[in-house]
């Protein structure tokens, strides 16, 4: 803007010394023109009066001077010229001057030189004989003029032309400087030209526009974020042209992506070729959706438009992650197979044997263990049965009451039911320890202490050793189950809390184990917000502690 007013300026300033120097010219070149022909008129009228009374005499006895005089006959020929020889000059019958004084008396015109540089000025009178009788003068032009004027006015127009580029810098610097100046966040605080005040309030009235506008997207920015940042599904906004424009915390995690992922192209986060040929015919208008995976999880994508006033702007990306329902549809799956194959197998069995005595093929004597093995099927139907039901409770999270217990008494209690089993197989039991209260479910720590110490006598070994300890350990409450007996292998450490898993099917199905109770214990020491660890050596014995919040 400076730039431009300064050239302005300047323009304006040069153009009005043009002028200036057109109009002193002008005007000079008029007066002095004006005071040249009146001195002609007054010349003429006294030669003609001398010629009148002396005659030719009077033009031979003059100097040559500033002045020319031509005495002309009626037809035209040069009868005398005080600076020419009349013999050798042409008839003037033609002369603009000479017809008009022959008509009318009186008689006037000018010529200009052939370089423009001279003009000549003519005045003609009758005389009383009818001949006519010419003064004339030469003058320069205001062509002439100005040559003759070019040096001092080319260093006048050079000093005024640098006078005028300091006052239009000046001048330029003192219009804008107010302008540079202007407080743009309050507009009516400036104090400047009257003719910005127009200007300013609508500008003041904008910025209050703004910053509503401003508030409000600062607020919808705020909202969207914390809505997005707060789902565990990845959102991704991509515009027309596979640019990010916004993505979540989950989208950043599942996809590994960068912190300055907005404003690059989606290939900089993921160059998957499905993912990328989905974006492009969500964009020509399809739906899409597809399965991703990595990372070891699985995660649903669905791809959708973002249209604005009918026209396809951008497309948005979600990522579900459904490994867990994955997971638990398979665990279901094998979950239901399990329990079927359990299930099975001893009803299978009790089948069998009401056949064969319905049959009447046992004989007497072995009705009692026909009978015998229908009941011990039968108790381990309802055992497995029972597990499961316990197992369905801990899944769906059902609310039990809760009440302070001793976990030594609960162990001692546990203990005591897996006597007789143990004392059938010479295994010693032993427990120590001190009162440790708890707020618990009976039930459930008691099923814990149970199944724990129930394995660890069904997968001990003839003469070995079960022992209980427990104790209070800062907030926590511990109990540990110990053995000698057959250990478990580490590849197999991981998954012994796993649904029906058995390290030793044959084992298991002989000791009347349903496969449900470790994972029993994982569930119960869960659903208590309690802690589980194990620890094995393959044919040296298991140690498995669960600990527990204490008592506050």
């Amino acid at each position: 803007m400076t730039k431009k007013i300064f050239h302005s300026i300047l323009l304006v300033a040069c153009t009005v010394l043009l002028a200036c120097y057109l109009v002193i010219l002008t005007s000079l070149n008029d007066y002095f023109t004006s005071l040249r022909k009146s001195q002609l008129k007054t010349q003429l009228s006294f030669a003609s009066t001398a010629v009148e009374d002396e005659g030719i005499e009077y033009l031979k006895n003059l100097e040559n001077g500033e002045y020319r005089l031509t005495l002309i006959d009626t037809d035209g020929t040069v009868l005398y010229d005080t600076n020419a020889d009349a013999a050798t000059m042409e008839n003037h019958s033609d002369r603009r001057e000479f017809q008009e004084a022959f008509l009318s008396g009186y008689g006037e015109s000018h010529r200009y030189s052939r370089t423009l540089t001279e003009q000549t000025y003519y005045f003609a009178k009758k005389l009383s004989d009818d001949r006519v009788l010419r003064i004339s003068t030469s003058q320069v032009t205001i062509v002439s003029l100005l040559l003759g004027m070019l040096q001092p006015l080319l260093v006048i127009t050079f000093l005024a032309i640098l006078l005028s580029v300091f006052l239009a810098k000046r001048a330029s610097r003192n219009l804008v400087r107010p302008l540079n100046n202007l407080d743009l966040n309050d507009p009516l605080s400036n104090d400047v030209y009257e003719e910005l005040s127009p200007l300013l309030r609508h500008m003041a009235q904008q910025n209050k526009q703004i910053a509503l506008q401003m508030d409000e997207l600062s607020r919808s920015q705020n909202e969207f974020n914390a809505i997005t940042s707060n789902m565990s599904e990845g959102l991704i906004v991509l515009n027309k042209d596979g640019v990010v424009v916004s993505l979540n915390t989950a989208a950043r995690k599942i996809f590994e992506a960068e912190e300055d992922s907005i404003g690059k192209d989606f290939l900089t986060i993921d160059r998957t070729p499905e993912i990328s040929r989905a974006i492009k015919e969500t964009l020509s208008g399809k739906k899409q959706e597809l399965e991703y995976e990595k990372n070891g999880r699985n995660y649903d994508l669905c791809i959708n438009q973002i249209v604005e006033k009918d026209e396809v702007i951008g497309v948005l990306l979600l990522a579900i992650d459904n490994t867990e329902k994955i997971q638990a549809e398979q665990n279901r799956r094998e979950f239901t197979a399990n329990v079927s194959h359990e299930l099975k197998t001893p009803l299978q069995s009790i089948i069998g044997s009401a056949d064969l005595i319905e049959s009447g093929l046992v004989k007497p004597e072995d009705m009692p263990r026909f009978i015998g093995h229908i009941k011990t099927d039968a108790a381990r139907l309802v055992s497995l049965v029972s597990d499961i039901i316990r197992l369905s409770q801990l899944d769906e999270n059902t609310e039990m009451n809760r009440e302070t217990v001793d976990a030594l008494s609960v162990a001692k209690e546990a203990l005591e039911m897996v006597g007789p089993i143990a004392e059938s197989r010479n295994i010693s039991l032993t427990i120590k320890g001190e009162p440790a209260p708890l707020t618990s479910v009976h039930k459930l720590l008691y099923d814990i202490i149970y199944n724990l110490c129930d394995n660890a006598v069904k997968y001990n070994k003839e003469g070995g050793f079960v022992k209980v300890d427990v104790k209070t350990a800062g907030d926590k409450v511990q109990v540990a189950v110990s053995d000698n007996g057959v250990g478990i292998a580490p590849a197999d450490q991981s998954r012994v809390f796993e649904r029906f898993y058995r390290v030793d099917k044959s084992h298991s199905r002989e000791s009347g184990g349903t496969g449900l109770g470790l994972s029993i214990v994982k569930h119960a020491v869960a659903y208590l917000k309690g802690s589980i660890s194990l620890e094995s050596t393959l044919g040296k014995g298991t140690t498995i502690t669960v600990s527990f919040p204490a008592e506050k």
